[in-house]
Parts: C-alpha cells; structure tokens; sequence
C-alpha cells in the first residue's frame, strides 16, 4: 500500500507535469485566469488521466508490446509502432465523452471552456502520462494510481495559478510585465516552490 501511496505523491507532486514537466502549458495558461473555469477544466483533466492511463496499460500489456499475442499463437507479433495512434485514440474517445457529460449536465462550465475542452485531445499532458507509464512499465495498478495522480497534480497546479492570477488582477506591476509575461513569472515562481517536495521518500 505505501508503495501506491509513494507513488500518487510522486505524480503530483515530485514530478507535477505542468511544473516539473511543462507539460500542457498551453491549456495551463490560457485556462487559468479564473479559479473557477480552473476548478472545472482541472476536474476534467483528472477524470481523463485517471481513466485513460490504465486502459493504455492495458491496451499496451495485451495487444501491443513484444509477445502481447502469445495467448493467440503470435509470440512473434510486435504492433508496439501503433502505441501513439492507438493512446490518442482513447484519450480522444474519453474526451468526447467527457465533453457530452459536460454539456449535458455543467453548461455554464461547458461554455467558460469553450474551445479548450476538446482540444484535451492534443493535451501533452494527458499524452505524456500515458508515454511516462509505458516507458515506466507500470502494471495495471500502478498505472490507474499513476493517472489520478498525474491528473491531480495538474488540476492542484491550474487551480493554484488561478488563484495568483486572480489576485494578480488587483496588483499594478511594471507595463513590460503585464498580462502573459507576468503569468510566466508566477508559473516559473510555483514551479521552483514545488521544487521543494523533490527527494521526498514516504516509505
């Protein structure tokens, strides 16, 4: 149990993929201006990572690595090359899902996202977890401990942006820092304070 518990803190702390990574910077900066349009749009990318990641795995385990198809006879079958199409696709699929429940049920949320709800397709952030667990060899555990908490990290650091950005509205910094040069400061500053929990061993 603690080994999961190691690794969800790892994910989403350690190796935050918006601030260890600068992985989905796009999404992260263009979405973070309001705490709640972040709360809603982090929410999504963790139900997306938490369910994706571990069907990946399972996609990778039993049809696409080396030796996948020996239970058919085929020892010899190697489809690893369709690995990228293959994880986009189902990220793809979850995101569609996603954004009908969402339009269905949370509209207001629906149209403060806009666009970016279902451009979570191209998010490399949702991708690299999926490439971190293949790279990483996760098993199937691993893997769905691994999404929830990829994805939490980032929502916990789209939220925490928000909630700079927000306060920031008030501030009167320098004209050459207004508006997206002064974000990349404060993403800069939260990515260094998270810096702080690298090395950290709960075992």
């Amino acid at each position: 149990m603690s080994h999961y518990v190691q690794l969800f803190v790892q994910a989403a702390f350690v190796e935050n993929l918006a601030l260890s990574f600068f992985l989905g910077m796009c999404m992260f900066l263009a979405v973070s201006s309001r705490i709640s349009t972040a709360l809603g749009f982090g929410a999504t990318v963790m139900i997306v990572q938490t369910l994706t990641v571990p069907l990946n795995q399972l996609i990778n385990t039993w049809l696409l690595r080396p030796g996948a198809w020996a239970w058919a006879g085929l020892p010899e079958l190697d489809l690893s090359y369709l690995g990228l199409i293959s994880y986009i696709g189902v990220i793809a699929a979850f995101v569609q899902i996603v954004e009908m429940t969402v339009d269905r049920f949370f509209p207001a949320l629906f149209r403060a996202l806009g666009i970016y709800l279902p451009l979570l397709t191209v998010n490399c952030a949702i991708l690299g977890g999926t490439l971190f667990m293949v790279e990483r060899q996760y098993t199937f555990g691993e893997a769905a401990v691994y999404g929830a908490g990829s994805g939490f990290g980032w929502a916990l650091a789209i939220c925490a942006m928000a909630g700079l950005r927000e306060k920031l509205a008030y501030a009167d910094p320098p004209e050459g820092l207004r508006g997206l040069g002064l974000s990349f400061v404060v993403a800069g500053l939260i990515s260094l304070g998270f810096m702080g929990f690298a090395g950290i061993d709960l075992r």
